[in-house]
Protein backbone atom coordinates (compact mmCIF):
# COMPACT_ATOMS: atom_id res chain seq x y z
CA UNK A 1 0.00 0.00 0.00
CA UNK A 2 2.78 2.44 0.92
CA UNK A 3 4.58 1.74 -2.38
CA UNK A 4 1.36 2.32 -4.32
CA UNK A 5 0.77 5.62 -2.49
CA UNK A 6 4.30 6.83 -3.21
CA UNK A 7 3.97 5.91 -6.91
CA UNK A 8 0.65 7.75 -7.05
CA UNK A 9 2.17 10.77 -5.34
CA UNK A 10 5.07 10.77 -7.77
CA UNK A 11 2.60 10.92 -10.67
CA UNK A 12 0.81 13.83 -9.00
CA UNK A 13 4.08 15.63 -8.45
CA UNK A 14 5.50 15.11 -11.93
CA UNK A 15 2.27 16.31 -13.54
CA UNK A 16 2.31 19.42 -11.36
CA UNK A 17 5.98 20.05 -12.13
CA UNK A 18 5.42 19.93 -15.88
CA UNK A 19 4.68 23.64 -15.87
CA UNK A 20 7.55 25.90 -14.93
CA UNK A 21 6.47 28.13 -12.05
CA UNK A 22 9.49 30.44 -11.96
CA UNK A 23 9.91 33.90 -13.42
CA UNK A 24 6.50 33.96 -15.07
CA UNK A 25 5.30 37.19 -16.65
CA UNK A 26 1.75 38.19 -15.79
CA UNK A 27 -0.33 40.91 -14.16
CA UNK A 28 -1.38 41.58 -10.58
CA UNK A 29 -4.19 43.64 -9.07
CA UNK A 30 -4.97 44.37 -5.43
CA UNK A 31 -7.82 43.98 -2.97
CA UNK A 32 -8.43 46.84 -0.59
CA UNK A 33 -9.12 44.67 2.47
CA UNK A 34 -6.79 41.91 3.64
CA UNK A 35 -9.69 40.35 5.54
CA UNK A 36 -11.37 39.62 2.22
CA UNK A 37 -8.43 37.48 1.15
CA UNK A 38 -8.04 35.80 4.54
CA UNK A 39 -11.62 34.52 4.53
CA UNK A 40 -11.18 32.94 1.12
CA UNK A 41 -11.14 29.49 -0.44
CA UNK A 42 -8.08 28.18 1.44
CA UNK A 43 -9.92 28.27 4.76
CA UNK A 44 -7.36 30.14 6.84
CA UNK A 45 -9.87 32.68 8.13
CA UNK A 46 -8.57 35.48 10.33
CA UNK A 47 -5.42 33.44 11.06
CA UNK A 48 -4.10 34.44 7.62
CA UNK A 49 -3.74 38.04 8.78
CA UNK A 50 -0.76 36.95 10.89
CA UNK A 51 0.95 35.20 7.97
CA UNK A 52 3.69 37.17 6.24
CA UNK A 53 2.54 40.38 7.90
CA UNK A 54 -0.67 40.39 5.90
CA UNK A 55 1.06 40.00 2.52
CA UNK A 56 -1.66 37.76 1.12
CA UNK A 57 -2.77 36.81 -2.36
CA UNK A 58 -5.59 35.18 -4.26
CA UNK A 59 -4.28 33.12 -7.16
CA UNK A 60 -5.57 31.72 -10.44
CA UNK A 61 -6.88 28.12 -10.44
CA UNK A 62 -3.66 26.96 -12.12
CA UNK A 63 -1.73 28.21 -9.05
CA UNK A 64 -4.43 27.41 -6.47
CA UNK A 65 -4.62 23.84 -7.85
CA UNK A 66 -7.79 22.72 -6.11
CA UNK A 67 -6.34 23.77 -2.75
CA UNK A 68 -2.91 22.15 -3.09
CA UNK A 69 -1.41 25.59 -3.79
CA UNK A 70 -2.76 27.10 -0.57
CA UNK A 71 0.05 28.27 1.68
CA UNK A 72 2.59 28.48 -1.15
CA UNK A 73 4.79 31.58 -1.17
CA UNK A 74 5.65 33.67 -4.22
CA UNK A 75 8.04 36.52 -4.79
CA UNK A 76 6.34 39.09 -6.98
CA UNK A 77 7.78 42.28 -8.43
CA UNK A 78 6.19 44.74 -10.80
CA UNK A 79 7.86 45.71 -14.07
CA UNK A 80 7.30 49.45 -13.81
CA UNK A 81 10.86 50.59 -13.04
CA UNK A 82 9.71 54.16 -12.40
CA UNK A 83 7.52 53.07 -9.49
CA UNK A 84 8.77 49.66 -8.37
CA UNK A 85 11.90 48.27 -6.79
CA UNK A 86 13.81 45.20 -7.93
CA UNK A 87 13.16 43.13 -4.80
CA UNK A 88 9.37 43.03 -4.93
CA UNK A 89 7.52 41.34 -2.10
CA UNK A 90 6.75 37.83 -0.88
CA UNK A 91 3.11 36.77 -0.56
CA UNK A 92 1.35 33.64 0.64
CA UNK A 93 -1.61 32.20 -1.27
CA UNK A 94 -4.75 32.28 0.86
CA UNK A 95 -7.58 32.48 -1.68
CA UNK A 96 -8.74 31.57 -5.19
CA UNK A 97 -8.87 34.22 -7.90
CA UNK A 98 -11.03 33.61 -10.96
CA UNK A 99 -10.15 35.53 -14.11
CA UNK A 100 -11.72 34.22 -17.29
CA UNK A 101 -9.03 35.92 -19.37
CA UNK A 102 -6.20 34.34 -17.31
CA UNK A 103 -4.23 37.57 -17.58
CA UNK A 104 -4.14 38.50 -13.89
CA UNK A 105 -2.44 35.72 -11.97
CA UNK A 106 -2.69 37.30 -8.51
CA UNK A 107 -4.86 39.69 -6.56
CA UNK A 108 -2.70 40.98 -3.70
CA UNK A 109 -3.62 42.55 -0.42
CA UNK A 110 -3.09 46.31 -0.66
CA UNK A 111 -0.23 46.00 1.84
CA UNK A 112 1.59 43.53 -0.42
CA UNK A 113 0.83 45.60 -3.53
CA UNK A 114 2.30 48.72 -1.93
CA UNK A 115 5.37 46.78 -0.82
CA UNK A 116 6.44 46.39 -4.46
CA UNK A 117 6.81 50.17 -4.79
CA UNK A 118 9.88 52.31 -4.43
CA UNK A 119 9.93 54.48 -1.27
CA UNK A 120 7.26 57.16 -1.51
CA UNK A 121 5.76 55.68 -4.70
CA UNK A 122 3.19 53.35 -3.15
CA UNK A 123 0.19 55.64 -3.65
CA UNK A 124 1.07 56.11 -7.30
CA UNK A 125 1.33 52.36 -7.70
CA UNK A 126 -2.04 51.82 -6.06
CA UNK A 127 -3.59 54.35 -8.42
CA UNK A 128 -2.72 52.08 -11.36
CA UNK A 129 -4.91 49.31 -9.98
CA UNK A 130 -3.27 46.60 -12.08
CA UNK A 131 0.39 46.22 -13.08
CA UNK A 132 2.66 43.96 -15.10
CA UNK A 133 4.62 41.63 -12.82
CA UNK A 134 6.94 38.67 -12.85
CA UNK A 135 6.77 36.04 -10.16
CA UNK A 136 8.40 32.85 -8.96
CA UNK A 137 7.65 30.41 -6.17
CA UNK A 138 9.97 30.68 -3.17
CA UNK A 139 10.24 28.79 0.13
CA UNK A 140 7.96 29.91 2.95
CA UNK A 141 9.91 30.82 6.07
CA UNK A 142 8.17 31.18 9.44
CA UNK A 143 10.89 32.14 11.88
CA UNK A 144 10.36 30.59 15.30
CA UNK A 145 7.12 28.90 14.20
CA UNK A 146 6.77 25.17 13.55
CA UNK A 147 4.06 23.50 11.55
CA UNK A 148 0.75 23.69 13.43
CA UNK A 149 -2.68 22.10 13.21
CA UNK A 150 -5.91 23.76 14.23
CA UNK A 151 -8.82 21.47 15.14
CA UNK A 152 -11.87 22.94 13.45
CA UNK A 153 -14.91 23.80 15.59
CA UNK A 154 -17.20 21.37 13.78
CA UNK A 155 -14.98 18.40 14.72
CA UNK A 156 -16.82 15.85 16.89
CA UNK A 157 -14.60 14.16 19.46
CA UNK A 158 -13.74 11.33 19.16
CA UNK A 159 -15.42 10.30 15.90
CA UNK A 160 -14.81 13.07 13.39
CA UNK A 161 -11.72 15.26 13.07
CA UNK A 162 -11.09 18.20 10.75
CA UNK A 163 -7.75 19.98 10.97
CA UNK A 164 -6.42 23.12 9.36
CA UNK A 165 -2.72 23.00 8.44
CA UNK A 166 -0.93 26.21 9.41
CA UNK A 167 2.54 27.69 8.86
CA UNK A 168 3.70 25.19 6.26
CA UNK A 169 7.33 26.00 5.53
CA UNK A 170 9.53 25.14 2.59
CA UNK A 171 8.63 25.05 -1.07
CA UNK A 172 6.54 21.91 -1.30
CA UNK A 173 2.94 20.79 -1.67
CA UNK A 174 1.19 18.51 0.79
CA UNK A 175 -0.13 15.67 -1.36
CA UNK A 176 -1.74 13.41 1.24
CA UNK A 177 -2.34 13.37 5.02
CA UNK A 178 -2.55 10.29 7.26
CA UNK A 179 -3.29 10.06 10.99
CA UNK A 180 -2.35 7.36 13.52
CA UNK A 181 -2.20 6.84 17.26
CA UNK A 182 1.22 7.74 18.62
CA UNK A 183 3.45 4.66 18.66
CA UNK A 184 1.22 2.75 16.23
CA UNK A 185 1.73 2.23 12.51
CA UNK A 186 -1.93 1.81 11.54
CA UNK A 187 -2.20 4.96 9.44
CA UNK A 188 -5.67 6.18 8.46
CA UNK A 189 -6.02 8.43 5.41
CA UNK A 190 -7.59 11.85 5.66
CA UNK A 191 -9.11 13.67 2.71
CA UNK A 192 -8.84 17.28 1.65
CA UNK A 193 -12.12 18.90 2.65
CA UNK A 194 -11.12 22.16 1.00
CA UNK A 195 -8.02 24.34 0.89
CA UNK A 196 -5.81 23.58 3.89
CA UNK A 197 -8.55 21.69 5.77
CA UNK A 198 -8.31 17.89 5.93
CA UNK A 199 -10.81 15.59 7.66
CA UNK A 200 -11.72 12.00 8.47
CA UNK A 201 -14.39 10.05 10.34
CA UNK A 202 -11.96 7.17 11.00
CA UNK A 203 -9.94 8.67 13.83
CA UNK A 204 -7.79 6.46 16.06
CA UNK A 205 -8.05 6.81 19.83
CA UNK A 206 -5.30 8.20 22.03
CA UNK A 207 -2.74 10.91 21.23
CA UNK A 208 -2.38 11.46 17.50
CA UNK A 209 0.50 11.85 15.09
CA UNK A 210 0.30 12.87 11.44
CA UNK A 211 2.14 11.88 8.30
CA UNK A 212 2.28 14.15 5.26
CA UNK A 213 3.31 13.15 1.77
CA UNK A 214 5.19 16.09 0.28
CA UNK A 215 7.01 16.66 -2.99
CA UNK A 216 10.70 16.83 -2.08
CA UNK A 217 13.30 17.46 -4.76
CA UNK A 218 12.11 15.60 -7.86
CA UNK A 219 10.35 12.92 -5.78
CA UNK A 220 7.79 12.52 -3.01
CA UNK A 221 8.49 11.52 0.57
CA UNK A 222 6.72 11.16 3.89
CA UNK A 223 7.10 13.81 6.58
CA UNK A 224 6.13 12.80 10.14
CA UNK A 225 4.97 15.20 12.84
CA UNK A 226 5.19 12.75 15.79
CA UNK A 227 2.67 13.65 18.52
CA UNK A 228 0.61 16.73 17.73
CA UNK A 229 -2.86 16.20 19.20
CA UNK A 230 -3.34 14.99 22.78
CA UNK A 231 -5.63 12.10 23.68
CA UNK A 232 -8.49 14.46 24.47
CA UNK A 233 -8.14 16.97 21.64
CA UNK A 234 -10.44 19.99 21.71
CA UNK A 235 -12.19 21.69 18.78
CA UNK A 236 -11.09 25.28 18.16
CA UNK A 237 -7.58 24.79 19.58
CA UNK A 238 -4.30 25.22 17.68
CA UNK A 239 -1.72 22.52 18.43
CA UNK A 240 1.90 23.22 17.51
CA UNK A 241 4.14 20.43 16.29
CA UNK A 242 7.84 20.16 17.07
CA UNK A 243 8.89 20.05 13.40
CA UNK A 244 8.82 22.22 10.30
CA UNK A 245 8.87 21.42 6.57
CA UNK A 246 11.98 22.88 4.95
CA UNK A 247 12.13 20.84 1.74
CA UNK A 248 12.68 22.51 -1.61
CA UNK A 249 10.84 21.13 -4.62
CA UNK A 250 12.90 21.08 -7.82
CA UNK A 251 10.89 21.54 -10.99
CA UNK A 252 13.72 21.50 -13.51
CA UNK A 253 13.02 25.01 -14.76
CA UNK A 254 15.82 27.11 -16.20
CA UNK A 255 16.99 29.52 -13.46
CA UNK A 256 16.01 33.10 -14.07
CA UNK A 257 18.19 36.15 -13.65
CA UNK A 258 18.89 36.59 -9.92
CA UNK A 259 16.68 39.00 -8.02
CA UNK A 260 18.35 41.47 -5.71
Amino acid sequence: MALFQLCFMFLLFTSAAATCNQCVLSKAAFFASSSGLSSGACGYGSLALNMYAGHLAAALPSIYRAGAGCGACYQIRCKNSALCGTTGTTVVVTDLHTDKTNTTSFVLSSRAFRAMALPGKDKQLLSLGIVDVEYKRVPCVYKGQNLALRVEEYSKFPYYLAVKILYQGGQTDILTVDVAQVGQGNWKPMKRNYGVVWDSNQIPTGPLQFRFAINSGFDARYFNTYQVLPKNWVPGVIYNSTVQINDIALDGCTPCKPWT
